[in-house]
Formats: C-alpha cells, structure tokens, sequence
C-alpha cells in the first residue's frame, strides 16, 4: 500500500456531522499515528518544491495542527488565521459566506511582512470561503502567497476555482 494510500485508508468518514447530509473527513485517525502524521506533514512540505518561503499561514483550527508542523520542519514562521475575537493584537479582519450564513477571520496586522513568501496550508479544501478569505487578507498585507496546500480537498465542490490564480495542491481529492 502506498503511502497516500495509507493516509486515504486512516481517514474516517463521520455521516451527517456536524449536520445532517453531511460527509465529515476525519483525520484525528492521521494525528494519532505518528508515522502518517509525520508522512502528510512531509507531503505538505513537498509541494512547494525548491520554492523559498518565510512563513507558513494556518487556517483556524485544524490547519493549525499541519501549518505549525510544516513551519517547524522547514525552519520558518507560523501565521494564524484565526476566527473573529481570538486574536489578542490589532488586526485585519473579512466576512465569507458559509453554506449556513457568514463567518469572519482575522489576521494580526503585522503578522506578515510585504513581499514576504508564505504558504496557506489548511486540513481541508471543501468550498473555499475560508482559503478565499485568508488569501484576502494576505493580499491586504502584500504577501507573495507561493500556494495553497491542503491535506484533502473535495473536488466536487469547487474550492479551487476561488482561489484562482493562486497554485492549489491537494495531497488527496476525493
């Protein structure tokens, strides 16, 4: 089996969570193991090639878990992007739209210096308001944003194509 093969198989499906009609992608069977937490964290790392970057951009929550993993082992920043009011800083801060209403995220105002090469690394890719959002605000900043990386994206919902013209990678496409 091969190793994506083997993430593929440690990702539980959870049935109408958190709601129903719902297909949830659980990767806590990933975290748990060390061995496929390390192998999707050096994944992540691989697609931005020999490309230099100075900061990895996490996207609240579960993002955090592969952004500061990927910002560790590649010896750079960690940038959260985080929900509305959880930041402690001045911030810059823009409203989605979610399938059940709209969400705000924020990011510390000088979390990310111009012209400086980030990383948006998240879990999951589902419709891309939320990687829509944080590339925003990294735009706001005058971020070179180098890619998008995501764990799993669910392509039949067409994520990507907000987040156009930016290079998005997905280590699996269901």
């Amino acid at each position: 089996m091969s190793a994506t093969d083997s993430l593929r198989a440690a990702i539980r499906d959870v049935v109408d969570f958190p709601k129903p009609g719902i297909v949830f992608k659980d990767i806590t069977p990933i975290l748990a193991d060390g061995k496929l937490f390390r192998h999707s964290v050096s994944l992540i790392c691989e697609t931005i090639g020999g490309t230099k970057v100075d900061k990895i951009v996490g996207i609240d929550a579960r993002g955090f878990i592969f952004a500061a993993a990927v910002a560790d082992r590649l010896g750079v920043g960690f940038v959260p992007v985080r929900k509305k009011g959880k930041l402690p800083w001045k911030t810059r801060q823009t409203a989605y739209a979610l399938e059940y209403g709209e969400s705000i995220v924020e990011l510390h105002e000088d979390a990310v210096k111009p012209g400086e090469s980030v990383l948006l690394v998240d879990d999951l890719l589902a419709t891309g308001g939320t990687a829509a959002a944080a590339v925003k605000l990294l735009d706001e900043l005058g971020a070179n944003l180098i890619g998008i990386s995501v764990l799993i994206e669910l392509g039949f919902l067409q994520g990507r194509s907000k987040l156009a013209p930016h290079a998005v990678h997905s280590i699996l496409t269901y």
